[in-house]
């Protein structure tokens, strides 16, 4: 079934093209990048910590420079503390590549954990509408993933930040390309 969604117009049409071509080129990236990470998860999770750690750092300047323009004492006070919290976590984020994946990896488990119990939950309220299986599913999944990377620790640290990342770029490249293509089909309705 081919739905038109567009007045017909050439500048319409242009609008959708455009868009379309945008979503496949960032899909095409997001497929590529996600192949990369799931072909070298190692590598990945150092590049992902080390990104967080200089937003950290960023963040850490951000609160400095609030410091240096705050009004009163208390503000410019609580600024520069926050400031070298920020600081001291990005640089050890930043500058320390391999201290701290076992810690950001456990926090991941628990994470998995922590939304598959949700999910668990959220199953069992919705228990009378169709499809509430598959949040069910969803949820055992989740803690299935989160109770084996727990049971590989500390070497689930070298793939698992990685691995999963990957497989998240992979599955938004995937969904990018299958709208563009699924625009491409509206635009020339």
């Amino acid at each position: 079934m081919t739905q038109v969604i567009n007045d017909g117009t050439p500048e319409m049409r242009g609008l959708l093209d455009k868009s379309r071509k945008r979503l496949r080129n960032v899909g095409v990236i997001m497929l590529v990048l996600g192949i990369l990470a799931v072909a070298f998860p190692l590598a990945t999770t150092i590049a992902f910590k080390t990104m967080i750690g200089w937003l950290f750092i960023i963040g850490a300047v951000g609160h400095f420079y609030g410091a240096w323009n705050a009004d009163t004492p208390t503000r410019r006070s609580l600024d520069i503390i926050q400031g070298v919290i920020f600081g001291v976590i990005g640089g050890w984020l930043a500058f320390f590549p391999l201290a701290g994946v076992v810690t950001l990896t456990v926090l991941l488990a628990i994470a998995f954990i922590l939304q598959g119990l949700l999910e668990l939950l959220m199953a069992s309220r919705l228990s009378q509408f169709p499809g509430w299986k598959w949040m069910l599913f969803s949820g055992a999944i989740a803690i299935l993933a989160g109770v084996m990377i727990f049971a590989e620790l500390p070497s689930s640290a070298a793939w698992a930040i990685g691995l999963l990342l990957g497989i998240n770029l992979l599955s938004s490249g995937f969904s990018y390309l299958m709208l563009s293509v699924a625009m491409g089909k509206v635009t020339r309705a």
